[in-house]
């Protein structure tokens, strides 16, 4: 199988939208944590912030494996470029694995997501049944 150096530069575009998108949950969830005070319930709290160490935690990760992707991307054109195809075809390869590695994180992520709103709404639903 031939690879032409144009083939890892497919995956800029792609790479270069999910760090974007990687970059603005970051933002997202260090508005939320800028903005967290503690005078609610302590149990409430201490779940929520387990959560958010846990979201940032893959966020990094996220970003990691994704800008790991992209430099590989960059390195397999260079070799490609100078027609060293062997090196070539596995920096590629170890770009598209960091890349699905980018993205199973990204999954994780998005279950503490949902995880995380689905604690606030528990918090909230108990805060309003004993309002009544």
């Amino acid at each position: 199988m031939t690879l032409e150096i144009t083939t890892p530069a497919v995956l800029f575009p792609t790479v270069s939208l999910l760090l974007l998108a990687y970059t603005n949950r970051f933002l997202a969830l260090t508005a939320i944590v800028r903005q967290m005070d503690s005078s609610g319930e302590v149990e409430h709290e201490f779940y929520q912030v387990k959560n958010l160490r846990k979201r940032l935690n893959y966020i990094k990760k996220m970003q990691y494996f994704g800008v790991s992707s992209l430099l590989m991307c960059a390195v397999s054109m260079l070799f490609l470029f100078f027609q060293i195809d062997f090196v070539g075809k596995i920096s590629f390869a170890v770009s598209l694995v960091s890349l699905i590695v980018s993205l199973l994180f990204s999954l994780l992520e998005i279950q503490i997501s949902l995880e995380a709103l689905r604690i606030h709404l528990n918090y909230n639903e108990s805060e309003n049944e004993e309002k009544k």
